[in-house]
């Protein structure tokens, strides 16, 4: 490489920082408030009804579900909690006739709306790492039709679409400014962001930091991937400091999106999470990394931070998951990334310290997981409801 070459390769981080910084879309609101998602692959869950009692209890306003279960729909009326639902990889070929998509959000959107709050609809999951040809083509045409069935219908000022996106589609994410997604994904992906962009909806990254360290533990620190106090790493093109993994990544996504001329779009973090449990090979799948991770995940929520790209617009993070889902297929971690066990039990203590202007206070909720006794879902309501009250207070 020539040394004009080099010089190009270093001044287009700093001239995309410029481009996101200063477009106006890219500081669009889409909520200010941390969400949970609220799976379901479990024969011992508690029900809908109770799953809300516990959301609502915890002060959280957004979830998001797999599905369209009428039974969660339902429940969730006239609680204000704001809910993304989900059309499976399997109907999303369906889609892409727009009687069929008309059909779809008049059944599943239409009935329940606007006394549940839905304000997304996620078409599919993480449909850049299947190797179905057929079904990446038809994710864009199927996303076309529904919004223009939401129009038809009214409810495209209320309602959003978009998929989830695993860090997979990247090519290169180190440093951050290097962002890029793999080059066999780029025509999809330009016509991907098109459509947001054109819709005004946001970008939606499944992250999760607990992967790289599992895959590579010798070499990636820890405390980085915890969000725990570290030295941190220094992207070398933009000069940004990253203390975490998560804001590396999600800067990673918004640089490999102004690559492609999006730079302004919203991204979300749909899933982040981390495992109590996992096999002998899943390293740091434990009940204290997963504390930690979720802790100091919350605490930054509660913060309103951005990344170091975005710093004045609060990341908006769904984490994974409201409970533990006993017939999720794959290694163990995958059925142990729950805040709670189906019985209502939390998986693990949480503490949650939260700043004030006047005083420093921690809040911690009981857990079970070294008890015998297990606490009724009623008696557990109630705790985090009277702990949630007094957070609440601590944050005015």
């Amino acid at each position: 490489m020539d040394s004009s070459s080099r010089l190009c390769t270093r001044m287009v981080p700093i001239f995309l920082v410029y481009i996101l910084f200063s477009s106006e879309f890219g500081f669009l609101q889409f909520g200010t408030s941390l969400g949970i998602n609220y799976g379901q692959v479990a024969n011992n869950l508690p029900t809908p009804t109770q799953a809300l009692s516990l959301l609502t209890s915890l002060k959280v306003t957004k979830t998001r579900i797999y599905d369209t279960n009428p039974q969660v729909l339902t429940a969730f009326a006239n609680s204000g909690i704001e809910i993304t639902v989900t059309i499976p990889n399997d109907q999303i070929a369906l889609m892409t006739n727009p009687s069929q998509a008309l059909q779809w959000i008049s059944t599943n959107v239409k009935t329940y709306f606007p006394a549940t709050r839905i304000t997304g609809i996620a078409v599919g999951n993480e449909i850049d790492t299947t190797e179905d040809e057929t079904l990446k083509a038809n994710l864009v045409p199927a996303m076309a039709s529904m919004h223009a069935a939401l129009v038809q219908l009214g409810l495209d000022s209320y309602i959003y679409i978009s998929t989830a996106t695993s860090l997979g589609a990247l090519e290169t994410s180190f440093p951050p400014s290097m962002g890029s997604f793999k080059p066999e994904l780029v025509p999809q992906m330009s016509q991907y962001l098109n459509f947001l962009a054109q819709t005004k909806a946001p970008f939606w990254i499944n992250a999760y930091p607990y992967f790289a360290y599992k895959d590579d533990p010798t070499r990636v620190e820890l405390n980085y991937v915890l969000l725990n106090p570290n030295n941190g790493m220094v992207d070398p093109y933009t000069h940004l400091h990253y203390d975490n993994m998560l804001y590396a990544q999600v800067d990673a996504v918004i640089f490999a999106m102004a690559r492609l001329g999006y730079g302004g779009i919203p991204v979300h973090v749909s899933e982040t999470g981390w495992p109590s449990k996992g096999d002998t090979n899943e390293i740091g799948a434990t009940i204290d990394n997963a504390r930690v991770y979720n802790r100091n995940l919350l605490v930054r929520q509660l913060r309103s931070e951005g990344t170091p790209l975005r710093p004045n617009l609060k990341l908006e993070v769904y984490l994974f998951a409201l409970f533990n889902e006993d017939l999720k297929p794959g290694p163990t971690s995958e059925r142990n990334y729950g805040l709670f066990r189906p019985d209502g039990t939390m998986a693990y203590n949480l503490g949650l310290t939260s700043l004030s202007s006047t005083s420093t206070a921690s809040i911690s909720l009981t857990s079970s997981a070294s008890s015998e006794t297990k606490m009724g879902f009623g008696s557990l309501r109630n705790l985090i409801l009277v702990c949630a009250l007094i957070f609440h207070a601590l944050r005015r």
